[in-house]
Formats: structure tokens, C-alpha cells, sequence
């Protein structure tokens, strides 16, 4: 009996011996593969993130290569891409690479698309793709900007920033930030709000505000966004476009160019046509005032000559040396139109205006139609204008002001408008305004920022910026 028990235990023993082995061996190999499985895992993040720094060393390359040639969008090497480079450790290893494909701006925009693929050297199969937008301010970023002290009247509804160096009152409706240059100023528009010591940006709305150095209060019935003084100025003279450049660009091959009008002249009209091309015609006598004072000109057409059908240049500058009437409609166009006298003339009498007295207008309003008219005197709406008038375009005013001409007398028949409706943007050296205090003018002025224009603007229009900006930067997988 003592030795059938003696084997049964060391039967026993034995059973538990092999079953306490397969379990180690099972724990065993379970731990070497998880061990494995995670030092495979730590090798593939390793690699995946060596080629996200990679590909993200890439689109930091690129902003770089921008930023000392900013039109060079073939990574200096005259062909087309993919274009590759190596990234190396401090030993002069190579550890990664990142590959580029480079999308240049369209005519007339700014916005250069950047796609970097990153790869580790150590396992090149697992790629990581980065994807970045950059862009060059223009000087709509704003929807209205100017240099002198500037009065918007009751009646005025403006969708955008506003920037203006002097002064501004303001008693309309702004439905973003309004920022002024300076901290006070004289309002000199002489009625019971006039003082010396006006914020530099103030309403005289009921109830008007405080002189300084009372605080401002919140009116967010006249600044639905805000308002801000003693803000950075406005370089007008550093963003105004180069006209001896915009005159060269006209005559070349890719562009339109034309001289004054010439002896029994006054000036031009350009009707735009929805199929890329254009009227063009010479004006040969203003219509008359009739029983209009204010000014002696009427700035609208008594009588025109056809001289031709023409299509709109394949880099989109159309500069004349005169004065010129803009009018009409495009359609999938990116155009700009400069009126100036080259070499600049001794008198700023004999400076161009660009009149706008009937609808200029886009087809579509998702970036891909834009109209620049810069002025070297004013942009100016004329005596016979539309009543109801619509603009869409960015206008620069460079020597004088965007604004209507005054017109009273108590037959004229023109003096009172009633709506004027600008989409875009307007830069004015002076004064804007398209309506007077005395009630002539347009009594409604809608104006609506076009965002699209602050990284795609109308062809050479002035930047605010000569470095380029993110817009926007993700990763993608394609």
C-alpha cells in the first residue's frame, strides 16, 4: 500500500510539473510576443513619425525658399516637379526624405498650395502627407481703408474691417472692427458733435460720445465688433501699385494699353461683356448739367465713338492714360483697369479719374471673377448715375478720393440717389463719400467686404505684406 501511494504522488507530481510548464512556456511566449509586437509597433510610430517631421520639414522649407524668391515656384530648378530632397542627421546620415508638389497662384491671386510627402529612410513604405496654403496679403484686407480723416453717415451699412489713419466718425452701422490711427482728433463737420478733442474713433448717435479723456462706452448698435484707436497707419505710399510697372504690363503682348484720346476727346468708356471681351469706345463731349451746380462737369457721356470689340488681355492689365467710364458685366474674369497719366503730370489737375455711373458687376461671387480699378486722381461716380447703382470691384483711389461728385441746385433732377450697393473694397487717399449733408447723393450705402480678395486679388494690385502668410496647414491621405 506504501508504494502504490509513494508512485501516485509521484505521478501527481509530475502531472503538475508539466502543467506548471506549458503554462511558463505559455507566458513565455506570450510575453516575447507581446515584446515583439511592441518593439514592431515602437519601430512602425518611429518611422510614421519620422515621416510626419519630414514631411513637415518640407512645407517649413518651402516658406523658406518663398521668402527669398518669391515667384519662384519650380524650387529653383526651372522644370517641373516632384522635387525631392534629403533630410541628414548631425553626422551627415541621411535619416529621411520629403518629396514636393507645388501648385503656383492663379492670375491675380497670391496663394501659392504647398503638398510635402515625408518617408523614413529606414522603412520608406510608411509616408506621411502634409498640405499648407500660403498667401500674400493685399491691401483689401480691409473693407475700407484711407489716410485722411473720414466722416460715414447716417444711412451707411458696412460688412468688414475698417482701417482709416486720421479720424472717423462714424454713425451708421459697422458690423466689424473700425480701427483709427490716431487716439484724438478735430471733427470739423460742423454741426453740435464738432470738437477738438474727439476720439479718434467716435459716433455723434444719441447719445453721443464722451470728448477725452472721459472713457468710450460700448456702443454695439454703431460697432457690432468693436472699435480701436491709436492703431499701427497705413503705408498709402508702400501699398500703392507701381503705375510705371502696371503701364509696362499693358504693353506688352499680354496686355492693353492706350494713350489719351486725343484732340477732340475727352476720355474713354470700357463696357465689359460677360464673353472675355470688352467695348471700347472714345468719349467725344460730357453731357451737360443743365440746371446742376456743384461741379462743372457732369462726368457722364453726351456722346461716344465705337472704336472696337476687343478681348480682355491674357494677363488681365488693361492701363489707359486718361480719363475713363467703367461699366458693365464679367463673367470668369480677373481684370485690372488703371487710369493715369505717365510721367507724372507737374499739376495733380491733369491726374485721371475713373467715373463709375452705371452697374459694374460679377457673374459669380466665389473668388473666381475680380475687377481692380486704381485711379491715379479719384474713382468718382457721375451726375447721370444709376439710382439705384451697384458696384463689385476693389477700388483704389490713389491721389484723391472715392466718392460722387456733388451736384445740387434746385432743378436738378439728378442730385438725389437713392441706393449705391459696393462689393469689394475701397481705399481712398481722401475723404470717401457718396452722399453730402445737405442730403444730395445716395441716401442708402451698402457696402460688403469681399473676402476673396485678401489672398486673390485683381491682378497686380498692392500687397500689404511681402512675406507669405498660412492659411491653412493639415494633413492629408492623398
Amino acid at each position: 500500500m506504501e508504494i502504490r501511494k509513494k508512485k501516485l504522488n509521484e505521478g501527481m507530481i509530475i502531472v503538475q510539473t508539466m502543467v506548471f510548464a506549458a503554462i511558463t512556456v505559455i507566458i513565455i511566449g506570450a510575453l516575447s510576443s507581446f515584446a515583439a509586437t511592441t518593439i514592431k509597433s515602437g519601430r512602425i510610430n518611429f518611422n510614421r513619425e519620422q515621416a510626419f517631421q519630414a514631411a513637415e520639414a518640407g512645407i517649413d522649407y518651402y516658406r523658406w525658399h518663398l521668402a527669398h524668391a518669391p515667384t519662384d515656384y519650380q524650387d529653383g530648378t526651372g522644370v517641373a516637379g516632384p522635387y525631392v530632397h534629403a533630410l541628414k542627421d548631425k553626422n551627415g546620415d541621411t535619416v529621411a526624405q520629403f518629396s514636393l508638389d507645388i501648385t503656383p497662384p492663379t492670375l491675380g491671386s497670391t496663394i501659392v498650395n504647398i503638398k510635402s510627402t515625408g518617408a523614413s529612410t529606414l522603412d520608406p513604405t510608411y509616408v506621411r502627407k502634409i498640405s499648407s496654403s500660403v498667401a500674400k496679403p493685399s491691401i483689401a484686407k480691409y473693407a475700407v481703408a484711407g489716410n485722411n480723416a473720414m466722416r460715414f453717415g447716417v444711412g451707411t451699412e458696412i460688412f468688414g474691417p475698417i482701417h482709416i489713419n486720421g479720424g472717423i466718425r462714424f454713425d451708421g452701422l459697422a458690423h466689424n472692427i473700425v480701427t483709427s490711427g490716431t487716439t484724438t482728433y478735430t471733427d470739423t463737420d460742423g454741426d453740435a458733435c464738432t470738437t477738438n478733442n474727439s476720439y479718434g474713433v467716435h459716433t455723434c448717435l444719441t447719445p453721443a460720445d464722451p470728448t477725452f479723456p472721459t472713457a468710450l462706452p460700448s456702443r454695439p448698435d454703431v460697432f457690432e465688433a468693436g472699435r480701436l484707436i491709436s492703431q499701427p497707419l497705413i503705408d498709402f505710399s508702400g501699398f500703392t501699385t507701381d503705375l510705371a510697372t502696371l503701364k509696362a504690363d499693358a504693353q506688352s503682348a499680354n496686355g492693353f494699353y492706350r494713350d489719351d484720346a486725343g484732340s477732340g476727346f475727352v476720355g474713354y468708356h470700357i463696357a465689359l461683356k460677360t464673353n472675355d471681351t470688352f467695348d471700347l469706345y472714345k468719349i467725344n463731349t460730357w453731357a451737360s448739367v443743365g440746371s446742376c451746380s456743384g461741379t462743372s462737369s457732369s462726368w457722364s457721356i453726351g456722346s461716344q465713338t465705337l472704336q472696337g470689340n476687343y478681348a480682355l488681355p491674357s494677363n488681365g492689365i488693361i492701363f489707359i492714360e486718361d480719363h475713363v467710364i467703367v461699366d458693365g458685366q464679367i463673367n470668369g474674369a480677373r481684370i485690372t483697369i488703371t487710369a493715369a497719366d505717365l510721367p507724372v503730370p507737374s499739376s495733380p489737375s491733369n491726374y485721371k479719374n475713373i467715373i463709375i455711373n452705371n452697374d459694374l458687376s460679377y457673374t459669380n461671387y466665389d473668388g473666381s471673377d475680380a475687377i481692380g480699378l486704381i485711379a491715379q486722381a479719384g474713382i468718382l461716380v457721375g451726375l447721370m448715375s444709376e439710382n439705384d447703382l451697384k458696384i463689385d470691384a476693389a477700388l483704389i483711389a490713389q491721389n484723391d478720393r472715392v466718392a460722387r461728385f456733388y451736384y445740387s441746385g434746385w432743378n436738378c433732377a439728378y442730385k438725389n440717389r437713392s441706393v449705391i450697393s459696393l462689393y469689394g473694397m475701397i481705399a481712398s487717399y481722401s475723404r470717401y463719400g457718396f452722399a453730402y449733408t445737405n442730403g444730395t447723393g445716395y441716401a442708402t450705402r451698402n457696402i460688403i467686404y469681399d473676402a476673396n480678395l485678401l489672398y486673390a486679388p485683381p491682378p497686380n494690385f498692392p500687397l500689404t505684406s511681402s512675406q507669405y502668410q498660412i492659411l491653412s496647414w493639415q494633413e492629408v491621405t492623398d
